[in-house]
């Protein structure tokens, strides 16, 4: 008899999956109060709204890049063209969102059909994803440069709007930051999309035995994040009130940092939407602490690299003895 991957799990499934899925969650968390801790103490001014929102307005496109990146990596994948995609939807608020609108979303929407293009090539013809990826990067990278060589430009008044409003009562930050998540949540957690995406990396011949589409399946998943990179680049362009094709250059090896540090696996089959989230605002947090002990920029990396490799060491050392 066919298992169905989509039927709800056991209560003994579910304690070994809060085991293995919780800890590396907690142990983000853990890393989270850890650095605010440092970065509150070396900066007691951050402990009130207007430094809560200075502090976290940055990890707000971060975050919900990472939720496209968690989904990407829900189905086996990885996405190397996130950092330049999110540019390029930078480029395309400041230079053509404000003057020709029906072009910018004519160009966002063909980025969401290359995605799906892309994954019907990934599943159909077997082309790893992290060798499609890469080559578009190049592609967003070279389109990003035809369109604007340089930063600069404007982008529209009501995108500016949403970085600066700011109430005076909760860091507007964290509504966003929770927003994505939630977003995430939703579509990975609680739909039936996400559950089959989940299962499209873990188990894909027992879920297209169910009769689910692989294609389908693996293109809603490319969608879906290329969805949620446009929003990022669109937060970011809202901040920086300009459009960078390099705005967001960190970002990919950013992304696929917090979903490992949030418990994600390279594997596929998993996604922890909050724990993604907990990675990505521990690792903005850790370019502010280093940023504030006035490290040299030529030693924030490593030092970035060493903190994210001595949480994912600890988070190694817990999923053993979870076991």
């Amino acid at each position: 008899m066919t298992t169905d991957v989509l039927a709800p799990p056991t209560a003994p499934q579910r304690l070994r999956a809060s085991a293995v899925n919780g800890s590396p969650a907690l142990l983000a968390l853990v890393a989270l109060i850890a650095i605010f801790a440092l970065t509150a103490a070396l900066q007691p001014g951050i402990l009130s709204v207007p430094g809560l929102t200075l502090m976290l307005m940055s990890s707000v496109p971060l975050v919900l890049a990472a939720q496209a990146q968690m989904i990407m990596m829900a189905v086996g994948d990885i996405d190397l063209s996130v950092g330049y995609l999110v540019g390029l939807i930078t480029v395309i608020a400041a230079t053509l969102l404000r003057e020709t609108p029906a072009l910018a979303i004519a160009m966002i929407a063909g980025i969401l059909a290359v995605y799906a293009l892309l994954a019907w090539v990934v599943q159909r013809r077997g082309v790893p994803s992290i060798i499609l990826t890469l080559g578009m990067s190049f592609v967003w990278l070279g389109i990003g440069l035809q369109i604007r060589p340089t930063p600069g430009g404007q982008t529209p008044d009501w995108l500016s709007a949403l970085s600066t409003w700011r109430p005076t009562w909760f860091p507007a930050p964290l509504i966003f930051i929770a927003a994505a998540t939630a977003l995430g949540w939703w579509i990975t957690r609680r739909s039936l999309a996400g559950a089959r995406m989940r299962a499209l990396g873990s188990q894909a011949a027992t879920l297209e035995k169910t009769g689910a589409s692989l294609v389908a399946t693996r293109a809603t998943a490319y969608v879906a994040a290329a969805a949620l990179l446009v929003v990022s680049g669109l937060l970011l362009a809202s901040q920086t009130w300009s459009g960078d094709i390099n705005a967001a250059g960190e970002y990919t090896l950013m992304t696929i940092a917090a979903v490992i540090l949030g418990g994600g696996t390279f594997s596929g089959g998993r996604a922890l939407p909050i724990g993604t989230t907990l990675g990505a605002i521990t690792l903005g947090l850790i370019t502010v602490l280093l940023s504030l002990i006035n490290l040299p920029s030529a030693l924030q990396s490593a030092a970035q690299g060493v903190i994210v490799i001595a949480v994912l060491a600890g988070r190694m050392i817990t999923e053993r003895i979870a076991r």
